[in-house]
């Protein structure tokens, strides 16, 4: 089942009364008593991100320009950032803490670099297209509890969407990857087990790897990471790589024209463990498992993996919220 779109809701019963100003790019909205402060965001994470709620409670701004976007991504305030149109970014552009950063409708549109969530907690990334990006689109390290949710990915010259460095407790849901060779890498080095042992726990659920040719995620580390429910279709090189000391289990997904759905190992380095349960084969490979995995410490329910492909394909990716 596609997870509801409640929104999360905050505050105390007062009445709101609100004062909206544009300047330079970016249009903010601030309360002078609010209830119920309601985010910008669309439902609840489920999985190792279930406790990011963003920039919930914090002021609002609509951002049309680069100047504005990076002036806000990078306050030091809780901040609820909408995104309006293309903002064309010249460098990775630092989030930090206590952030929600949404598209608005469905032409918003990140491209010539993308972000770099670093040292951060509470970060939530909705309904966004991210193009184009001369490095990542998406850089997550040292960050924890952050939810990257209903996005469009395509054409990056590094990674999609990498997360790296001692990060940990994070969610990456419904998003659609397209267009990408070197995917979704979770752990960067075979030789940082003093920053990512016992760290790097994802859940990815619900995605669309529509034709990406690798790391699907690749994982080193992460023990347990869980890939469930997602849809992978014409995959060129291999679906989910479990490699140095990780543990991952692949559930329920659904595999299509993918000769190599899963694997242990890759490249130099050495086999993690990989546990496969419950998933759905059209012309594709079966996948190699092997090890044990740690268990999942949250409740999550799975859907037929049957149905899969048709539920993500008509709900991930951008204004599918």
């Amino acid at each position: 089942m596609r997870r509801t779109s409640a929104r999360f809701r905050l505050g105390s019963a007062v009445a709101v009364m609100t004062a909206v100003v544009t300047l330079g790019g970016l249009t903010a909205t601030s309360g002078v008593a609010a209830e119920p402060v309601e985010t910008v965001a669309v439902g609840t994470p489920t999985g190792f991100g279930r406790a990011t709620t963003g920039g919930a409670g914090g002021s609002v701004v609509t951002v049309t320009s680069a100047s504005a976007f990076a002036s806000a991504a990078q306050s030091s305030s809780t901040q609820e950032i909408r995104v309006s149109g293309t903002i064309n970014l010249s460098s990775m552009t630092r989030v930090t803490s206590n952030k929600t950063i949404i598209g608005v409708g469905s032409n918003a549109r990140i491209t010539g670099y993308g972000l770099n969530i670093r040292q951060a907690n509470n970060v939530i990334v909705q309904n966004i297209t991210f193009s184009g990006s001369a490095d990542d689109g998406i850089n997550i390290e040292y960050s924890t509890n952050v939810w990257i949710d209903h996005n469009n990915f395509t054409g990056h010259n590094d990674g999609a969407l990498d997360i790296k460095r001692a990060s940990d407790n994070i969610t990456v849901s419904w998003n659609r990857f397209y267009g990408q060779d070197k995917n979704s890498l979770l752990g960067h080095s075979d030789d940082n087990s003093s920053e990512d042992s016992g760290r790097l726990r994802v859940t990815y659920h619900h995605n669309w790897y529509d034709g990406t040719n690798q790391r699907n995620p690749r994982v080193r580390f992460g023990n347990p990471v869980h890939v469930y429910n997602n849809y992978y279709s014409n995959i060129g090189s291999y679906g989910v790589a479990s490699t140095t000391n990780a543990g991952v289990l692949v559930e329920g997904n659904y595999f299509e024209n993918t000769d190599d759905p899963f694997h242990r190992g890759e490249g130099s380095s050495p086999d993690g463990a990989l546990v496969a349960r419950n998933n759905h084969f059209v012309n594709s490979g079966t996948g190699e498992t092997g090890g044990s995995v740690a268990s999942i410490p949250y409740s999550y329910s799975v859907d037929a993996p049957s149905g899969v492909r048709s539920s993500v394909m008509s709900g991930a990716g951008v204004g599918r919220i």
